[in-house]
């Protein structure tokens, strides 16, 4: 897989924003993740903490507090505008009952097919402006996005297309995901994270919307639904990482700069060695035998895509800005190719 990402070392985000010299600790923020304590992305999330220090030269410090440690996961937002936590690393989705602009840019449903997609319309196809104008309203700064990248899509039977998922028993979580699944004909069940083995294992679900394919592998869920669909078709979470507005603004701007390549650092590592992970156990489980993996082919993607923007219409009259995330995202998705 062609990489477009070439990892920045410390030492030179360091001789981008100017700093050098032993500096005594400035600043010290509290964030709160919306992972465990040991979930692979919380170690990601944790490296990134060191990252901003090394490449403020102490100067910013940030303690990084696993989910539900100070509030509830959906919560962190007005935490933040009140001074409770001063920043968050979390799934821009679990925002959508605020504004159901925040459900369609956080996880258009079937529009990327790899993080780099994701990554560059934020970056440079207006979605850091569109999160800024959603955040600012809460009294946050957006500061930069990751993600785990497409996920697999787990599956006890094959799937080599949209048709296949007629009649399919498939988990999802409630919202967009869901609804798009309905559309395409399957069956969505609510179910949480907690319960897709045992339900998978026991038929009461056929296939499941779970994680990238290297952890599907990890915890065991190719080995009862051993025909997965990899490169995923339908999820890409992007993941924020926003501060308290009058915190930020209160920054240097040299702080400000390494602020910013910290995200870009931790991005980039978290969305390779992810990569990496997913191709390298891809290659051994398909060397072993134990899985038939499916990839689908770009007209089949297209399908679900199509049926899936059925369902950003919808969304988009909801609300102002998701009227506004709809129409910039269908203009970047246009403008690239990427509609058919």
């Amino acid at each position: 897989m062609q990489r477009i990402f070439k990892t920045a070392t410390a030492a030179a985000a360091l001789s981008v924003v100017g700093l050098s010299g032993a500096m005594a600790q400035d600043y010290s923020f509290r964030f709160q993740s919306s992972d465990p304590a040991g979930n692979p992305n919380f170690e990601f999330q944790k490296g990134w903490t060191e990252t901003v220090s090394e490449m403020t030269d102490g100067r910013i410090e940030v303690e990084l507090l696993p989910v539900g440690s100070i509030v509830d996961y959906s919560e962190t937002p007005e935490a933040i505008q009140a001074g409770i936590l001063d920043g968050h690393i979390t799934d821009t989705s679990y925002f959508a009952g605020k504004d159901p602009a925040y459900g369609l840019i956080a996880n258009p449903v079937g529009a990327w097919s790899s993080p780099e997609q994701m990554i560059d319309f934020v970056e440079n196809g207006g979605g850091a402006e569109l999160m800024n104008e959603l955040n600012n309203s809460y009294g946050l700064e957006f500061i930069g996005v990751s993600t785990p990248g497409l996920e697999a899509f787990v599956s006890k039977v094959p799937l080599d297309g949209v048709d296949d998922l007629q009649g399919i028993k498939v988990r999802t979580p409630e919202g967009m995901i869901a609804n798009v699944f309905d559309a395409a004909g399957a069956a969505p069940v609510n179910l949480p994270a907690s319960e897709v083995y045992t339900s998978l294992d026991k038929g009461v679900i056929d296939a499941a919307d779970y994680s990238v394919f290297s952890v599907n592998q990890e915890v065991g869920l190719n080995e009862i639904a051993p025909h997965p669909v990899y490169p995923g078709f339908h999820s890409l979470p992007l993941v924020e990482v926003s501060m308290n507005k009058e915190k930020w603004d209160a920054l240097p701007d040299d702080l400000k700069a390494a602020m910013k390549e910290s995200v870009k650092e931790f991005q980039q590592t978290q969305v390779n060695t992810l990569q990496e992970r997913n191709e390298e156990a891809a290659a051994e489980a398909a060397e072993a035998g134990d899985v038939t993996i499916h990839d689908w082919s770009d007209e089949e993607r297209a399908k679900f895509r199509e049926i899936a923007m059925g369902e950003w219409e919808n969304v988009a009259e909801r609300s102002e800005m998701a009227q506004k995330v709809f129409d910039t995202l269908t203009q970047y998705l246009r403008d690239e190719g990427l509609m058919n």
